[in-house]
């Protein structure tokens, strides 16, 4: 059921409206007697899911006994990241996900249905795996909020991958990651029905209809001055809810281009981006918008390792983003990787499969580091001179008589020119 909705490209949902519309959805949804709250992490700052746990804390006071950021691998969220992202929160009411040790499985969705909906691509089961905490905390609602974006694992975030992957397993999260990459990012990327999307709507209508989830999933776009806004918000407690926000997330976030780009800059944000296994959305989401032979320029200050997690980052560091057809090889004959498919997909998402190139320019990691992981290395000073983001609009620009495309901040979009890109 869909609680509340109101959205469109051009809505502008200001602070106090957001918190008129919380404080009215809950008054709906009545008196409960222990609550938690699973919003994203510092990777999803810009998504008001901070706002909206700071209006949820104040509302229910010492009622809301628990807030479990959905990590899924990332790391631990640090007490300063806490206090910029929820800065009313108390510190002693958040909870760190064990994402290797700390789940139980709901149940295991079947390998034929895995098998049918990834197009024969892999023939393996998948684990419903949670947080305990969702299950032995006796909560009588778990308010799961974040926002709806294009996402190259499973088409577009949110829903209950915030619940599955967010407080996932260690299996469960590697498998879900596997199958996105094996099925292809081409066909995955804004898309709302993909086979990562089925197996985890299968989860919930099995598993996990017990569980009194409710969804509050924002959509953020730029207004005319580049500044983000909230364009809408939709809550309820069914998959329609998510439908409802995707279909708003594919206008408000997804740049159509007519022709592919011979050269794009994107800039990460050292606040949010420390690694390549989240930098890479310059990659991942660029992918169907550059052209064959073309160039993508990281501005990457905030880099300072590979993957959120020891095991992964030596994993990214050994094998390297060498492209799908040799990852596949290498996950058949290296135990290590066929133990992590989460890494082993993520090396396939950030190969541009020999198809353009791919220039880092890392503010604390080496040249040889970033080769090594076939990577071509740009000298962070030179190329932020050059391309001096002060003075570049999100976009098409001229630097020095050279057109380029430039982005700001990938993890809010999508980007694709119409040869690669079909509903």
């Amino acid at each position: 059921m869909i609680l509340y909705q109101r959205g469109s490209e051009n809505d502008f949902i200001s602070e106090k409206e957001l918190n008129e519309i919380i404080v009215a959805t809950l008054d709906k949804l009545g008196k409960r007697k222990k609550v938690i709250a699973i919003p994203p992490d510092i990777t999803r700052f810009h998504s008001k899911a901070g706002e909206i746990t700071c209006i949820v804390h104040k509302y229910y006071g010492n009622t809301l006994t628990d807030v479990l950021p959905a990590i899924g691998t990332h790391f631990p969220m640090t007490k300063e990241e806490i206090k910029r992202m929820f800065p009313s929160v108390p510190l002693n009411l958040f909870r760190e996900h064990d994402w290797r040790n700390g789940t139980t499985c709901l149940g295991r969705v079947p390998s034929d249905f895995v098998r049918k909906v990834s197009d024969r691509m892999v023939e393996f089961d998948w684990p419903a795996d949670v947080d305990k905490l969702l299950i032995n905390g006796n909560f009588d609602l778990i308010l799961s909020i974040g926002q709806v974006v294009p996402h190259e694992v499973i088409g577009m975030a949110n829903g209950n991958k915030n619940i599955f992957v967010g407080t996932g397993g260690a299996e469960g999260i590697n498998k879900s990651h596997f199958v996105g990459a094996v099925y292809g990012m081409e066909r995955i990327m804004g898309r709302s029905d993909t086979p990562v999307r089925k197996i985890l709507d299968y989860a919930s209508e099995h598993f996990a209809k017990n569980l009194p989830i409710v969804y509050v999933q924002t959509v953020i776009g730029k207004n005319e001055k580049g500044s983000l806004v909230i364009r809408g918000i939709f809550i309820g407690d069914d998959n329609e809810c998510f439908k409802k926000a995707a279909e708003l997330s594919l206008k408000v976030n997804f740049t159509m281009l007519n022709e592919p780009l011979k050269k794009v800059v994107v800039y990460l944000d050292p606040s949010e981006f420390k690694s390549t296994w989240l930098g890479n959305k310059s990659i991942y989401r660029t992918r169907m918008a550059t052209a064959d032979g073309g160039e993508l320029i990281v501005l990457a200050p905030g880099l300072r390792e590979f993957g959120e997690d020891k095991t992964i980052d030596r994993l990214i560091r050994k094998y390297g983003y060498v492209g799908t057809k040799k990852v596949m090889e290498l996950v058949d004959k290296n135990d290590d990787l066929k133990n992590n498919l989460s890494a082993a997909a993520h090396l396939i998402h950030g190969s541009s499969e020999g198809r353009f190139k791919v220039t880092y320019c890392p503010g604390k990691i080496s040249r040889e580091e970033i080769e090594k992981v076939n990577f071509h290395y740009g000298n962070l000073n030179e190329y932020s001179m050059k391309y001096d983001i002060s003075k570049l609009k999100d976009g098409f620009n001229e630097v020095n008589g050279e057109k380029i495309f430039y982005i700001s901040n990938p993890a809010i979009g999508l980007w694709a020119y119409r040869g690669r890109f079909s509903q």
